[in-house]
């Protein structure tokens, strides 16, 4: 969860931020900002409990945000994203790679279409420079990439009673997953989209960053009635690994590509161009030699980034790129990319501190999705 790279002095901080150390907060290095790990009274496995039972409110004001405007918007970002943005509507959102021409994924992020002639972007924190760049290099006259990281919060509220914690201050609920609906909080504008990255029910606020103190502090006064806790990276982590949502930087790299990475329920194989468009068809057609599985520990072996993958007979077949104890299931589990050759249902091997520990490889999720019921 940490950058090494990172000067602690060069790192950006939330609007939030004084409020996540009033809050006890243990903070690290993520994507070039400072951010909550978890906090005092909390900690991981509480605030993952938390989510999964109740509701849990992050600051992730640390993603990216860009807005792509003017006449023929959504067409230019259709002909630049993988995914199909003709499959929405205005106040729906879409899940999508930004890919480099040999099909890498540059990163992956939400596109929200509020109409024709704007679409706003979140990427993830340390690759928005990179795809506000490519978006402005290729844009024609007449459209604009604004580049709007520092200019916005961004607030997550999930978990099975985020619709009650959000209820109470007023704000709508029960729209349909991956939408949004623009709303109103203390006479400032917010926009509450139905999507998240823990696999429940939820939601996540989008206001200007002066605003976020308000909102945040009334969340959590409302929220107390329905057992909200505050929680911080770690926890999102867990969270996000039971659900074998990949991780940017780990699980999917402009080395990976999403024919590997089992993404191509992102890709719109039907449009004529998109980025890296001619590459990845050449794949999908042949076959790649990796594919991203999950791994599920058969003993007590916890798996962890970069730890090497054996088969039978201790053959290399592939390497850990994220990994983690389940606190649902209360077990090893991670994502790996293997030779494509290693499939469903067989063993394998991981030395986990000097022990071989042996893993079946399934298919993601590993706990049941929450994130359209209710």
């Amino acid at each position: 969860m940490t950058d090494a790279a990172a000067d602690p002095g060069d790192l950006l901080t939330s609007p939030l931020h004084e409020r996540h150390l009033a809050l006890g907060a243990k903070t690290a290095a993520f994507g070039g900002w400072e951010m909550p790990v978890e906090y005092a009274g909390g900690g991981v496995l509480k605030e993952h409990a938390a989510v999964r039972t109740a509701v849990g409110l992050f600051d992730v004001s640390h993603l990216g945000k860009a807005r792509v405007s003017g006449r023929g918007a959504t067409e230019f970002v259709n002909r630049c994203l993988s995914n199909d943005l003709r499959r929405i509507g205005p106040g729906q959102a879409q899940y999508t790679l930004c890919c480099d021409d040999s099909g890498g994924v540059v990163d992956d992020l939400i596109a929200y279409l509020r109409a024709q002639d704007e679409v706003f972007l979140i990427p993830n924190a340390a690759n928005t420079a990179e795809v506000v760049r490519r978006l402005r290099v290729q844009a024609p006259d007449g459209i604009e990439v604004a580049d709007q990281h520092r200019d916005f919060a961004v607030i997550a509220v999930q978990g099975p009673r985020s619709d009650e914690a959000l209820h109470a201050i007023g704000l709508p609920v029960g729209h349909d997953y991956m939408s949004f609906v623009e709303a109103e909080h203390g006479g400032e504008g917010v926009t509450v989209c139905r999507t998240g990255y823990t696999g429940e029910r939820g939601y996540e606020l989008v206001v200007r960053r002066e605003a976020a103190v308000a909102l945040w502090e009334a969340l959590l006064a409302a929220g107390s009635a329905y057992d909200i806790m505050a929680c911080g990276l770690g926890a999102r982590d867990t969270l996000r690994t039971e659900m074998g949502y990949p991780l940017h930087g780990q699980d999917i790299t402009v080395q990976t590509t999403p024919v590997q990475a089992r993404l191509g329920w992102a890709v719109g194989w039907k449009k004529d161009d998109f980025w890296g468009r001619e590459a990845l068809v050449t794949e999908r057609e042949s076959g790649s030699a990796r594919v991203l599985r999950g791994l599920v520990a058969t003993g007590r072996g916890i798996p962890r980034p970069h730890m090497p993958v054996a088969g039978p007979g201790g053959a290399p077949v592939g390497e850990v790129t994220s990994g983690t104890f389940s606190p649902t299931r209360r077990v090893g589990i991670g994502l790996a990319l293997l030779d494509s050759s290693v499939g469903e249902g067989h063993r394998v091997c991981i030395d986990v501190r000097g022990r071989a520990a042996e893993f079946e490889v399934v298919r993601p999720p590993f706990v049941q999705a929450g994130v359209r019921t209710g």
